[in-house]
């Protein structure tokens, strides 16, 4: 039961991609390509890196989470930094290249000078996931080649088309992390490393940081709706969408917990799963017919 796989971005929510790929490899799914944005290109690329996803919690898990938002020498513009999260690429896959991949792997960013999106295919995997995850303002953009990249989720939550590319012929499953359009926003809160949690409940209840958070859940808003609109067009053979709505994108979570989420979702499409990988569903994809 061969398909792609298209992770997609949610900060903290990303932990739940592990319990996912778990779970359908204990069914009996076999994952040929992958493609991530945000923090599900992290996963992404450590999954074709080889490491199992066992492997992924354990690693996650023994991350100390107040380590990995500093500051380093030659940041661009940002509220934090990504100095710990370097060093944890730089740990888990050295020089290593996409060609060092053992699967397809593809991760995005978006380009601030074109206005483009830019999928991530060739070059050092930890310079692509330094991108993928520079979320705009929260942390600093990367340089690759003659591109100022940001986060791929900002024009694509969930890179449907990628995974696609990656591997033709193949049922999409897709890993959605933001929440349905028509639910509740929430305050958006940005956990500041360093900082007591009680000055930074004082700072929360200044204006400026009132005012910040409007626009924040704004901005959660029109992403919400874009996500739903790209996942109508691209049309993935299936959707898996973890319980992870009350989870924030820097909150401090427990790995394992929130990995138990990802399993319990692909229980709930696995009717689904398994028809799309069935022989009649392949005979329709080899003739056009969806």
């Amino acid at each position: 039961m061969d398909i792609t796989l298209a992770l997609g971005g949610g900060g903290a929510k990303g932990n739940a991609h592990i319990g996912v790929l778990r779970k359908l490899e204990a069914e009996g799914f076999r994952v040929r390509a992958v493609a991530g944005t945000s923090f599900g290109g992290i996963v992404a690329s450590m999954y074709a890196f080889g490491k199992t996803p066992d492997q992924i919690e354990e690693l996650f898990a023994g991350v100390d989470q107040n380590r990995l938002y500093g500051h380093a020498a030659g940041d661009g513009p940002s509220l934090l930094g990504l100095a710990g999260a370097s060093k944890l690429f730089d740990d888990a896959f050295g020089a290593a290249t996409f060609d060092d991949l053992h699967l397809p792997c593809a991760l995005t960013g978006v380009d601030l000078k074109s206005a483009r999106e830019v999928i991530l295919t060739e070059g050092l995997v930890r310079d692509a996931l330094l991108a993928t995850i520079a979320l705009p303002g929260i942390f600093p953009p990367r340089k690759i080649q003659d591109w100022e990249l940001v986060d791929g989720g900002t024009l694509d939550p969930v890179p449907v088309q990628v995974a696609r590319m990656l591997a033709p012929g193949l049922p999409v499953v897709a890993v959605v992390l933001t929440s349905p359009v028509g639910e509740p926003t929430r305050t958006m809160e940005v956990n500041i490393p360093y900082i007591p949690h009680i000055l930074v409940r004082r700072i929360t209840r200044m204006r400026p940081a009132q005012a910040f958070d409007i626009f924040l859940q704004a901005v959660d808003i029109g992403n919400r709706q874009m996500a739903e609109l790209q996942l109508e067009a691209d049309d993935p053979e299936v959707i898996i969408r973890p319980a992870v709505t009350h989870i924030q994108l820097l909150d401090k979570v427990d790995v394992h917990e929130v990995a138990k989420l990802g399993e319990a979702a692909v229980d709930a499409v696995l009717p689904e799963l398994k028809r799309v990988t069935a022989w009649p569903a392949k005979f329709a994809r080899k003739i056009g017919m969806k």
